[in-house]
């Protein structure tokens, strides 16, 4: 909260116009990253969904959020900046959307990052090419929804998508406005370096297409250590409460994953003992639900599933 405050004081004196601080929530876990994708793909698919393993650590994300897209001449790149988390009816979801674009400090944080990644693909586009293909729809996700748009443009002929790729890094949707004066305060505020928070993962074609999303809703493993960060944007306005319970429900879905999937690896090892019981999964040891941030209703609902992708894991 108090880094909340902090940030609205640079606001205050007129150093940005906005700064996206994130949090950082660490498990230990016996968890496979392997099961955890599985998990992410069944309960939270996303456009863009990954596992990543390199020397020391391996990434399994499921981003809602496109970087910055070539194919041929298009430049193409959606911002995603406004969040409420998902209702538990139809109705509620409605409700939390017409909410969600009736909402003036979202809106206006929308607008300008829109108006920042305009700026972005002007750098590397024909003039007057760029353009706001959608403008604020809605697009619901397993535990929130989001604003977004869609800005294109044309590629010059002088460009290719590694100057697409660096005009558009990082994005503003999780740096701020400006954004060098806000990362120079995130390195100020956050305890620890990013890593691969935030960056970007994706395809880069020898035919000169490229496919790029933000590294967000990416959960780090890392020597029987699992690590997910999440962000929210802070404008003049902004309440602390509301901007920590959004980082929250942006790490719920993943969260809930690592759980699961140590689950399946309790039923995998105890199936695999030579005396583990016949007749399917043996009951395992779920965390309680204090012990991860969800509510009660939340972590009742994820039990079944959770038990039925643990015996489907043993009975393979």
């Amino acid at each position: 909260m108090d880094k909340v405050e902090r940030a609205r004081d640079y606001i205050r004196g007129g150093d940005i116009f906005q700064v996206v601080l994130s949090q950082r929530f660490e498990w230990q876990t016996t968890a496979d990253p392997l099961d955890v994708y599985r998990v992410l793909r069944m309960t939270n698919p996303s456009p863009y969904m990954y596992i990543l393993k390199m020397d020391d650590e391996t990434l399994v994300g499921t981003s809602p959020a496109a970087l910055v897209r070539v194919n041929g001449e298009r430049v193409e790149t959606r911002p995603i900046a406004g969040t409420r988390p998902r209702g538990r009816t139809e109705e509620e979801d409605l409700a939390l959307e017409e909410e969600l674009l009736k909402d003036e400090k979202e809106r206006a944080e929308h607008v300008m990052l829109v108006d920042l990644r305009r700026n972005d693909l002007g750098r590397v586009c024909e003039f007057g090419t760029i353009r706001c293909d959608t403008y604020m729809g809605i697009e619901r996700y397993s535990h929130v929804m989001h604003i977004v748009s869609n800005v294109s443009g044309t590629l010059r002929r002088d460009k290719d998508f590694f100057d697409s790729l660096r005009s558009c890094l990082p994005a503003g949707t999780v740096s701020g406005a400006p954004k060098l004066r806000a990362m120079e305060i995130i390195a100020e505020l956050e305890q620890e370096a990013r890593g691969a928070y935030a960056g970007a993962i994706g395809y880069l074609g020898f035919n000169g297409n490229m496919d790029t999303c933000n590294t967000i809703r990416t959960i780090i493993f890392k020597g029987g250590t699992a690590y997910v960060q999440a962000g929210a944007g802070i404008v003049w306005d902004s309440v602390p409460e509301q901007e920590y319970e959004e980082t929250v429900n942006k790490a719920k879905a993943l969260l809930l994953a690592i759980q699961t999937a140590e689950e399946i690896f309790e039923c995998r090892e105890a199936a695999a003992s030579t005396d583990a019981p016949k007749g399917g999964c043996p009951s395992a040891k779920a965390a309680e639900p204090a012990a991860l941030p969800i509510n009660g209703d939340d972590y009742a609902a994820v039990q079944l599933g959770k038990k039925l992708m643990a015996e489907r894991s043993v009975s393979q």
